[in-house]
C-alpha cells in the first residue's frame, strides 16, 4: 500500500488553528461586536393591515415597507411608490405615493443615527382606490444616540393632514378620531418619541385604520400604518483608561551603622587585619633585601 503524508508548515498549521477557533466563536463575537458600535434603523411607511375581499371570503395580509433601512453599516433609500400585488384585480395597487420619501441610518464614530422625511405623500388601502386614507404635506423623524450621552429622538409634521378627504388639526394632547359613515374612521396618533439610557425612537404619525367601505361592498381592511420611523441604540461608551500612577521616591534609611563611615575613606572593619598584613610583607621583603646584600658582599 502506497500512504502519501502531507506536513503543514508550522506557521499555516497556527493560522488555521486560530481561524477554526475564530469560525467557532464567530455568532457570539459577531453579535458582541455589533452591540458595541451601536444600531440604527429608518423607514418612511410600514404597514400592518388585514385586507378582507369578497365579503370577507378572502383574507390577505396587507404588510409592506417602503425605505427600510437599517446600519451599523451606511444606508440610504429614496424610493418615491410602494405597491401591491393580488388585491385589486390582479393589478399593481400603489399603497403609498410622494414627492420625496427618504430614510437614512448611519453609524461610525461612536454616534448611531436615522432620520426620515415624507413629503407630499398620499396613502391607499384596497376598497378606496379614488379617497386617499391620508394625506400629509410634510412628516419628519429623527433618532440620535451617541455613547456616553442622553439620546435624542425628535418627530415634526409639517403643514396639514387629510384623513378620509377631512382636515384634521392634530395635537400633541391625545389621538385625533376621524370618522366617515359607510366608509370607516381613522385614528391618529401625533409624533410619538421615546428614549432610554441608551435607545431612541421617533415615530412621526401613527394610525389606527379601519375601513369598511360598506357602500362599495369591495374591503374591509384593519390594522395599523406608521410614517416616518427611526430608532437608535447607542454605541457601547469605551471605558476610561486608568490614571497612570507615579513610582514612589526611594526612601534612603536613616541612622547608618558605625561602619558606614568608613565607607567615606574606602576602609571597612577588616583594614586593620589587611593593614598589618602590608607590614608583615614589607617586614620579610626587607629581611629578605638585606640577606641576599650579605651573600654578594661574602
Amino acid at each position: 500500500m502506497n500512504a502519501t503524508n502531507f506536513r503543514m508548515p508550522a506557521r499555516r498549521l497556527a493560522t488555521v488553528a486560530a481561524a477554526t477557533a475564530l469560525v467557532a466563536a464567530g455568532p457570539a463575537a459577531l453579535v458582541h461586536a455589533t452591540e458595541d458600535q451601536g444600531r440604527a434603523s429608518a423607514v418612511v411607511l410600514r404597514t400592518g393591515l388585514n385586507v378582507s375581499l369578497l365579503n370577507k371570503s378572502v383574507n390577505v395580509p396587507l404588510t409592506v415597507a417602503l425605505n427600510e433601512v437599517r446600519a451599523p453599516q451606511s444606508a440610504e433609500q429614496t424610493a418615491l411608490t410602494a405597491t401591491l400585488d393580488g388585491v385589486d384585480g390582479g393589478k399593481p395597487f400603489t399603497v403609498l405615493g410622494a414627492e420625496v420619501a427618504e430614510a437614512k441610518a448611519a453609524v461610525s464614530d461612536g454616534k448611531a443615527e436615522a432620520s426620515t422625511r415624507l413629503a407630499h405623500a398620499k396613502l391607499h388601502v384596497p376598497g378606496l382606490p379614488l379617497l386617499s386614507l391620508i394625506e400629509v404635506e410634510q412628516v419628519t423623524s429623527k433618532a440620535t444616540c451617541v455613547a456616553g450621552e442622553k439620546p435624542v429622538a425628535a418627530s415634526n409634521l409639517l403643514g396639514s393632514v387629510t384623513a378620509l378627504g377631512k382636515k384634521v388639526t392634530l395635537t400633541p394632547s391625545g389621538p385625533v378620531e376621524v370618522k366617515v359613515p359607510g366608509v370607516g374612521e381613522v385614528r391618529l396618533d401625533l409624533s410619538r418619541t421615546e428614549t432610554t439610557t441608551r435607545t431612541a425612537a421617533a415615530t412621526a404619525l401613527e394610525l389606527t385604520v379601519s375601513v369598511n367601505p360598506l357602500d362599495l361592498n369591495v374591503a374591509e381592511v384593519e390594522g395599523t400604518v406608521t410614517l416616518a420611523k427611526a430608532t437608535c441604540e447607542a454605541p457601547a461608551a469605551q471605558a476610561a483608561s486608568p490614571t497612570p500612577t507615579k513610582p514612589a521616591p526611594e526612601v534612603e534609611p536613616q541612622g547608618a551603622p558605625a561602619e558606614a563611615g568608613l565607607a567615606d575613606t574606602g576602609g571597612s572593619s577588616m583594614t586593620p587585619y589587611v593593614a598589618g598584613g602590608a607590614v608583615a610583607l614589607l617586614a620579610a621583603g626587607a629581611g629578605a633585601v638585606a640577606l641576599a646584600r650579605r651573600r654578594t658582599k661574602n
